[in-house]
């Protein structure tokens, strides 16, 4: 028995000699980003000024009745979608959960249409039919929104074999939060996209709280960067609330896929100020700690405070574009208000027979 267990030993520590080196985390939080040129730092600010003004009107129109069912806001993790949009190219897909509505608006698609599906309504970008989490654009190459809980990870990874059948070039770039990174399909996914080096960048908006619970009382591992260790899988922790830092997280990990060396995570350091969702008094986190974010860490303020100083644009300046974003926030809300409902006809409409 002695002898036996001595091979077998020996047999294990050459079969583990043999295997490919487990992949690390890298820590980069700490970095020094690199600095954005005056144009980058004013486009980041319009754009993530956009979704935080559409989604304090979403909100709004929300209370007021005209938004019903599911409504999910991304005010606070703004420089997540904006800087990993700065690093992609043109071709390179997008999918999320249901937090969605700022992923949207950064690939491009019309605020409108974005909040008619909101409102129900004909102009909206699923006809009305699909509401806050169920969108989508072929044009823009964004494959959804999706409410079931995790389910959009497969679905990018099936993006990124996609990609690698046709040898395209492109990347596919799969969003889900902390509570989703415990779902089993998360991990069958990580395997496929590891074993056939998929061009597939899984970022984990880490917002601390998922539906309402604390990581730290959620997840054995809390450090999601390191999730995909056991599949030899590379991946760093980013401070998601600088979109300088994820826009330079964003370039090495979109370069990585497209080089050909498989799959890559990104967990961005984020938080959310609302609730999970507008049903949600987020009662497990005191006003102070959100208040404390805001003052500290606010990603659009960031950006505010370097335009006012280092580039020297005015209050003016800064207020131009404020009003810019308001009005078009405000023509989106007025045109999801006044369009007409679909047609019940359209309920025989998109479905398979």
């Amino acid at each position: 028995m002695a002898l036996a267990t001595r091979k077998s030993t020996a047999g294990n520590k050459a079969a583990s000699s043999a295997r490919p080196t487990a992949a690390r985390s890298t820590l980069r939080k700490n970095s020094t980003p690199s600095e954005f040129t005056r144009d980058e730092d004013v486009k980041a600010y319009r754009e993530m000024l956009l979704i935080r003004r559409f989604e304090e009107k979403a909100g709004q129109m929300y209370g007021m009745g005209l938004i019903g069912g599911f409504c999910h806001l991304y005010i606070g993790q703004e420089a997540v979608v904006v800087g990993m949009e700065m690093a992609q190219k043109d071709g390179d897909q997008v999918i999320t959960g249901y937090r969605d509505h700022g992923h949207m608006l950064a690939c491009g698609m019309d605020a409108k249409g974005v909040m008619a599906e909101l409102t129900g309504r004909r102009g909206g970008l699923s006809k009305g039919k699909g509401g806050s989490m169920h969108m989508f654009s072929v044009e823009k190459h964004f494959y959804g929104g999706h409410g079931i809980v995790g389910a959009q990870v497969s679905l990018g990874t099936g993006l990124a074999f996609a990609n690698h059948y046709r040898n395209n070039g492109q990347v596919s770039i799969a969003y889900f939060g902390d509570g989703a990174a415990n779902q089993g399909q998360v991990y069958e996914s990580f395997n496929m996209a590891e074993l056939w080096k998929l061009p597939v960048v899984y970022v984990i908006e880490n917002n601390r709280y998922a539906m309402g619970t604390a990581v730290s009382r959620a997840s054995a591992q809390t450090d999601f960067s390191k999730r995909g260790i056991s599949f030899n899988i590379p991946g760093e922790q980013v401070d998601g609330m600088d979109v300088r830092a994820v826009r330079d997280a964003a370039e090495r990990a979109i370069q990585w896929c497209r080089d050909g060396k498989g799959p890559y995570i990104l967990e961005m350091q984020t938080y959310r100020y609302r609730g999970h969702s507008m049903s949600d008094p987020a009662k497990y986190r005191s006003k102070d700690e959100v208040q404390k974010m805001r003052e500290e860490h606010d990603p659009i303020e960031q950006v505010r405070s370097r335009l006012l100083g280092a580039w020297k644009l005015t209050e003016d300046d800064l207020k131009a574009v404020d009003a810019e974003v308001r009005e078009i926030v405000n023509d989106a809300a007025e045109f999801a208000t006044h369009d007409p409902e679909p047609d019940p006809s359209e309920l025989w409409t998109d479905i398979l027979k």
